[in-house]
């Protein structure tokens, strides 16, 4: 069996120091929001206690969708690579970028090089530049192969949308089917969720449809996503029926906000007689002053892969 650990969008706090030229562009609009509204409700030492709670669980592997930052500060990247080593070793983590990564032109390939151990495939291969096939990735545990994808790109004010591309979903095809047909259990890591009306058309991943069709013809086990900051259970077509698709609320909301507070999630991944087994675990926060404690358990219905 394999423990993963999913968690997303911890929008790492509080901004450091900038000069007044920084805010010439879309950060001025992320700054204003932080200082009105997320600082209050990230603020708080949430996140901490969520790692620590995640960490006493012993999960063999850990997921990270994105947006571990807010405006994409340079010093905010520095930090965000500082706060992954806290969280485990390159080869623990997995991590793909968010919209806030990217949230300014040039942003992203400052993250992708900060991050990169923990985006790093394990036959060695890469590269810092985005525009190169660092995405998708492949890191196989046991039975269980993860792949991250990457929809972070920089968008006008307003917009936080997300597109994963033509050559990005041709490769992202040829690898699930190469690793569908070694039995592997597959688990896609993304930032904006593929399924259908996922979230606000500013925010949208402009090319869910790209992805979707990917995902019916090569098929998966499971996809993790963050961006909606709320827990989410979907569903996408596979050739082998639906796909389970899973979201996490934000990994810094304090308890009583307006969106749910910081969880976790926990998969059990088993190879049975007859497929797959795999139970999600949600943990954290229920209400303002309670400690983080399990919220949900339940097993999610794996697509049984036909014979070939």
């Amino acid at each position: 069996m394999l423990k993963l650990a999913h968690l997303s969008d911890p929008h790492l706090g509080p901004l450091p120091d900038l000069k007044l030229i920084q805010l010439f562009s879309k950060r001025i609009l992320g700054y204003l929001n932080w200082r009105t509204h997320r600082s209050r409700s990230m603020g708080g030492n949430a996140l901490d206690q969520l790692i620590a709670d995640m960490q006493a669980q012993q999960p063999d592997h850990i997921a990270v969708t994105g947006d571990l930052v807010n405006i994409a500060l340079p010093l905010e990247i520095i930090g965000a690579r500082h706060w992954l080593d806290e969280v485990g070793p390159p080869d623990l983590v997995s991590v793909v970028p968010g919209n806030h990564d990217a949230y300014v032109p040039g942003a992203l390939k400052k993250a992708v090089k900060a991050w990169q151990p923990y985006m790093a495939p394990d036959d060695g291969t890469g590269s810092d530049d985005p525009k190169d096939a660092t995405f998708p990735y492949v890191r196989r545990r046991g039975d269980v192969a993860i792949i991250g994808v990457s929809t972070a790109r920089a968008t006008g004010p307003w917009f936080a949308t997300g597109r994963v591309g033509s050559r990005q979903a041709k490769e992202l095809r040829r690898i699930l089917s190469e690793l569908g047909s070694e039995d592997l259990f597959r688990v896609v890591l993304i930032h904006h969720p593929p399924f259908r009306k996922a979230t606000h058309w500013h925010k949208r991943l402009s090319d869910a449809s790209r992805v979707r069709a990917v995902l019916k013809r090569a098929g998966a086990e499971l996809v993790l996503h963050g961006h909606t900051h709320v827990d989410s259970r979907a569903e996408i077509e596979g050739p082998d029926g639906p796909i389970p698709v899973i979201g996490v609320p934000s990994a810094t909301n304090a308890p009583g906000g307006s969106k749910p507070a910081a969880r976790y999630n926990l998969f059990s991944i088993s190879r049975t007689a007859t497929g797959w087994s795999c139970e999600l675990t949600e943990r954290g926060f229920d209400a303002a002053g309670e400690p983080i404690r399990e919220l949900l358990r339940t097993g999610l219905k794996i697509p049984a892969r036909s014979e070939a």
